[in-house]
């Protein structure tokens, strides 16, 4: 089946996240925040994973790394036992100015480690702070090592739209099934 839906409300936040791994990079996204909700849309669109975020909250911060971890929890609950995936995925993405790399590795223990070589306090109006909170905060929902770096760019809004897209395509590639694994894709036999 793949996909799943994670709910979380508390006294600062109610989130709402659903997504379907095999999906066509459909997305319905709305938290208030209109850079946050065109780099999910972005994600989305080139990881193929159909996505719809509903939330709300009292403080932008708060919203945005609520976000994060309900996405992180329903990709983890619609990747079930992770069988049959490919576990690890990287992208090299161009954007203008700006060339961001990622890998991931759906490993079940978290290591966020994230390099956007932002200059300014701000990209649109998300703080840059909360850009690198959302991303280290997923990585630590999914229970993955995600890392990105941009190597160079003169934009930050280009430096950060390249990392969202190098990172949706690493995901794409490491949820993917694999044809020819059979069963968890660990020595261990577990993530």
């Amino acid at each position: 089946m793949r996909e799943a839906e994670y709910y979380r409300k508390t006294s600062e936040t109610e989130v709402k996240v659903r997504v379907k791994l095999d999906g066509t990079g459909s997305s319905n996204v709305s938290t208030g925040i209109s850079f946050l909700d065109h780099m999910l849309k972005s994600l989305a669109t080139h990881s193929l994973i159909d996505l719809n975020v509903e939330a709300r909250g009292d403080l932008s911060h708060h919203v945005i790394e609520d976000v994060a971890i309900c996405l992180g929890e329903a990709l983890r609950r619609a990747l079930g036992d992770a069988a049959n995936v490919k576990r690890f995925g990287y992208a090299i993405v161009p954007m203008d100015c700006s060339l961001a790399f990622a890998a991931i590795d759906l490993s079940n223990r978290p290591y966020p480690k994230i390099d956007l070589k932002l200059e300014g306090g701000s990209v649109e109006n998300m703080r840059c702070e909360d850009i690198y909170h959302f991303l280290e905060t997923l990585a630590n929902s999914l229970r993955a090592n995600i890392h990105i770096w941009v190597q160079y760019g003169l934009n930050d809004h280009h430096k950060v739209e390249a990392a969202f897209k190098a990172l949706a395509l690493s995901l794409r590639q490491a949820v993917s099934i694999d044809a020819e694994r059979a069963g968890i894709p660990s020595s261990k036999g577990l993530l």
